[in-house]
């Protein structure tokens, strides 16, 4: 059981994995934003590229 929750933590997800998530949505309008804490903040997903064979989800943020 440990193995697999490690696994699920460290593995990541495919384009595949994280596009039938996002479709479970119903609110289908709603932002999507990328936090590195659990969800206390998060910063907005400004472009998706690709480079060396992973999907990059990248924040612009315009410091103040």
């Amino acid at each position: 059981m440990v193995d697999n929750m490690l696994d699920w933590k460290c593995r990541g997800k495919t384009v595949e994995e994280l596009i039938e998530e996002l479709n479970s949505f119903e609110d289908q309008s709603i932002k999507v934003e990328l936090s590195f804490d659990g969800g206390t903040t998060s910063v907005p997903i400004s472009i998706v590229g690709k480079k060396d064979g992973k999907c990059l989800l990248i924040s612009v943020v315009a410091e103040e």
